[in-house]
């Protein structure tokens, strides 16, 4: 059994769809870090390969141990979309940034990647931190990362899993069990 406390990195005040596209993070609320901090268990740190989450599981980890930072816990890469406002893409794209967004699978933003793709993707980077047996591991990660394995415990649709808020800095706790998943605290903001 592991629980899994999901982290979303601090924010980066980006007003476009941001996935791939490497932007820092705004770590200044020392409060809301040192609470966070504090909050988590004594466990191992893992992160993102972008540099949001690790500066983010960087100001955290505060001595626990660091794994290595792994791609596979990156955000839903948005392709052509990357770092543009939804009324743009809106505007060049209607069709399918309304099938992204309302019947979200396999529909995916030029050059990108669908829903399925990113949940698989982290999935598996998931799958390969649990095959470690570790009592707790923090996980400092994205939006649709985090939504993609709550999705997975709560084994609602994707439609439903999008309707979750995971705020900046928020911990959403993932008990994964052989028999199965389940869900504990949701954007919890210490």
């Amino acid at each position: 059994m592991t629980r899994l406390w999901l982290v979303r990195h601090g924010p980066t005040h980006a007003k476009g769809m941001v996935g791939w596209t490497d932007l820092p993070a705004d770590l200044s609320d020392v409060a809301a870090l040192d609470r966070l901090a504090a909050h988590l268990p004594e466990a191992h740190v893992v992160s993102s390969d972008l540099s949001r989450a690790v500066a983010t599981a960087d100001a955290i980890a505060r001595g626990r141990p660091r794994l290595p930072h792994d791609p596979g816990l990156r955000e839903i890469h948005f392709g052509a979309w990357e770092g543009r406002s939804h009324a743009e893409v809106e505007a060049d794209d209607p069709v399918r940034i309304r099938a992204f967004w309302d019947e979200p699978g396999l529909v995916k933003p030029p050059g990108g990647e669908s829903w399925d793709e990113a949940a698989a993707r982290v999935g598996a980077a998931v799958d390969r931190l649990l095959a470690a047996r570790l009592a707790d591991l923090i996980v400092v990660a994205h939006f649709g990362a985090i939504l993609t394995q709550l999705q997975r415990a709560l084994d609602v649709p994707t439609v439903e899993a999008f309707g979750q808020r995971i705020d900046n800095l928020s911990v959403t706790e993932l008990l994964c069990r052989p028999e199965g998943w389940t869900a504990g605290r949701i954007n919890h903001c210490p």
